[in-house]
């Protein structure tokens, strides 16, 4: 299913988790709400102690892959998969895209823009455009001397290396503020008018943007400033619909951004806290599945953006909620009659008898044991005991071999090592470039999904599967301060989804395609802290899932059509989004088939979210089969996906699915979990 993209680019109620990320400056708690059925905090799921000792266990990766992280101070640990990733991986800086800005590193200084965004049939484009350039007199290189839960500051340097000034930018703030760490001249590429105090901010027109300007602790002459040692500027968008007087107040540097989370029996609720230099109050600004009201008495404007209409509001906290979501190890079969039951029976020995070698790589390898424990627990559900004990032999001895600690010190492949300079889990057989720290999610996500439904009543399986398996989860999750992997690699909780590409080597900022294998992970997450008895790791899986996918129905499969940023747009899904670009596209195929099945597969037994509007369910599939049905490639996909539509959508599905080809099964599918799945719905 998964051809080489990247690589080739390039159950219980649990209580509020308390896991505030270190701001810029070092480590502080942060405050935020809690819901009204909240629980009191408790401790984070990891410790340093933990993930070193899980990390330092496997075998050291002799050969690491290089990064080429030359824009990244010493001490930090290589952020791979972050919206800012571009800004330190590779020969040249990429683009960055913190919302509402666009922002790139240029040789002396910086550039920051609003985009423009435009919509054509398939494709929502929010380029950078450097309408704001500002030259530092005596920089040369920019490095990201510091990043956290949503900011990122970075050191200009003179021909030296001494740190000239610190640049500061953020998701969601409006704002680009720069601070001189010596007396210094900036030389701005357009002449700003005014003041420049918060009463009075210097403001600029380009186009039909308008940006204002704030220091203090200097002078500004039109296009020249001059900032004593420690004094600061800060250039900002100014909002539809609002003035720059309004904006002003708040733009004061910001000391760093944190993150408090929370898990409600119903609810999973975040609050991003952005702090500035002084602790007076600054403005954020919220993307659609914050739930901002643009007409609300506190708004102080909009601004367009490829994800929808953006709305700015008051500081110094953005809190927002997703619904919990169930998660389930198997599909429940308690509900079929006899002949259901005794047509997957059959099915079920059919599908054992042909099941084809387990893949050596991390992607095919965990998605053919996430089918087999699939697949196993459809058997022993209906009651295939022989065919359940052939598989149960198979599938356990395979996850066996994948979870030898020493195993890559005895093979090449079905094994598991230690990057330390890239501070990660790699395997052996690396696939679309998950050595350079591509996917990971969704490799790993496989794994902790199948080894959470073969543990989920057997405490000495999952003690033996702990050591490679836990490793997997803080590679993927870890919510610990630790110099041994990135804090929860892969998710921002801004955009509340996470990033697919490690380096992140393109000017349209980060990518995620597969949304579905996203939730699916942090689904596999939960299932694995379950059959590890692990309440903080469960609650923190559960938040996880909860955010990506509430952000997968708002951008990938059930996003507001009556927003205006869709207004020429012919689709109904969005495939492939990036930072600053939304595709109509798959790196794999430009089937409309591909475009939906990327997005739902692999139809886990926890993959409610895409059930919650049948009507779009049904406009979904009809786009995706209107040039070729269900027979296809990825046809399987398509009918578990249909089956959400209703009563009436199931039993078509069901229909065909009997009459599938076997040629349109996809190889991490089954056509007992096919049948199962739709027969369950």
């Amino acid at each position: 299913m998964r051809p080489p993209r990247r690589a080739l680019l390039a159950g219980a109620p649990l209580g509020v988790i308390a896991l505030g990320a270190s701001a810029c400056t070092g480590d502080r708690s942060s405050g935020g709400g809690t819901g009204p059925s909240a629980a009191l905090p408790t401790a984070a799921a990891f410790t340093d102690e933990e993930v070193r000792g899980s990390m330092s266990a496997l075998p050291e990766l002799p050969a690491p892959a290089d990064l080429r992280t030359v824009r990244l101070a010493d001490g930090l640990v290589p952020p791979t998969n972050r919206w800012f990733s571009g800004l330190v991986f590779g020969d040249e800086p990429q683009t960055v895209h913190p919302l509402p800005l666009s922002f790139a590193l240029v040789d002396g200084g910086f550039a920051l823009g609003l985009p423009t965004v435009t919509t054509s049939a398939r494709t929502i484009m929010g380029a950078h455009v450097p309408e704001v350039e500002v030259a530092v007199a005596g920089a040369g290189s920019g490095i990201v001397s510091a990043y956290d839960e949503a900011s990122v500051r970075l050191d200009l340097l003179g021909g030296d290396g001494t740190a000239l000034a610190t640049v500061t930018i953020a998701e969601g703030w409006p704002c680009v503020a720069l601070q001189a760490r010596a007396a210094l001249d900036l030389t701005l590429s357009t002449a700003f008018n005014g003041a420049a105090t918060a009463a009075e901010p210097a403001t600029l027109t380009v186009g039909e943007h308008e940006y204002g300007l704030r220091l203090e602790g200097g002078d500004l002459d039109g296009a020249r400033c001059s900032l004593e040692a420690d004094g600061w500027v800060t250039l900002f968008a100014v909002p539809v619909g609002g003035t720059a007087a309004d904006v002003a107040p708040a733009a004061v540097p910001l000391r760093g951004t944190s993150l408090t989370r929370s898990v409600s029996d119903d609810a999973a609720r975040a609050t991003l806290t952005y702090e500035t230099a002084d602790s007076s109050p600054t403005v954020v600004a919220a993307m659609p599945h914050h739930g901002a009201d643009a007409g609300a008495a506190e708004a102080l404007g909009t601004y367009p953006s490829v994800y929808g209409t953006l709305v700015l509001r008051p500081g110094p906290d953005l809190t927002w909620s997703a619904p919990r979501r169930t998660v389930r190890a198997a599909l429940d079969l308690s509900g079929l009659d006899d002949d259901a039951r005794e047509e997957l029976a059959a099915q079920v020995v059919a599908d054992v008898a042909g099941l084809p070698d387990y893949p050596a790589d991390t992607y095919f390898g965990g998605k053919a044991l996430h089918r087999d424990a699939q697949l196993l627990a459809i058997a022993r559900q209906v009651g295939a005991d022989e065919a359940a004990a052939g598989l149960e032999e198979r599938v356990l001895t395979q996850i066996r071999r994948w979870t030898e600690v020493a195993g890559a010190e005895e093979r090449d492949a079905f094994c598991f090592t230690y990057d330390a300079t890239n501070r990660g889990v790699v395997g052996l057989t690396p696939s679309f470039g998950s050595e350079q720290f591509n996917d990971h999610h969704f490799h790993y996500g496989y794994f902790l999904h199948a080894a959470g439904t073969l543990a989920a009543d057997d405490e000495d399986l999952a003690a033996e599967l702990a050591p490679v398996m836990d490793a997997l989860a803080a590679d993927i999750a870890c919510d610990a301060a630790t110099d041994a992997v990135p804090v929860r690699r892969v998710f921002d909780a801004y955009a509340s989804h996470s990033w697919a590409s490690g380096t992140s080597p393109f000017a349209d900022g980060n990518n995620q395609e597969s949304s579905s294998e996203a939730t699916t992970a942090w689904a596999g997450l939960e299932l694995w802290a379950r059959a590890r008895g692990d309440g903080e790791l469960a609650a923190g899986a559960a938040w996880l899932l909860a955010h990506e996918a509430a952000a997968a129905r708002a951008y990938w499969t059930d996003f507001d059509l009556a927003d205006p940023v869709y207004e020429c747009f012919e689709h109904s899904v969005l495939p492939l989004q990036f930072g600053g670009k939304r595709d109509y596209a798959t790196w794999f195929s430009p089937e409309p088939a591909a475009a939906l099945a990327i997005l739902a597969l692999p139809m886990s037994p926890s993959s409610d979210h895409l059930a919650d509007d049948p009507e779009r369910v049904r406009r979904n599939i009809a786009e995706a089969t209107a040039s070729g049905g269900f027979a296809q490639q990825y046809g399987d996909w398509l009918l578990m996906y249909a089956a959400l539509g209703g009563e009436d959508d199931r039993a078509a599905a069901l229909e065909a699915a009997r009459e599938l080809a076997d040629e349109h099964l996809d190889d991490g599918d089954t056509r007992s979990y096919l049948l199962a799945f739709i027969l369950s719905r």
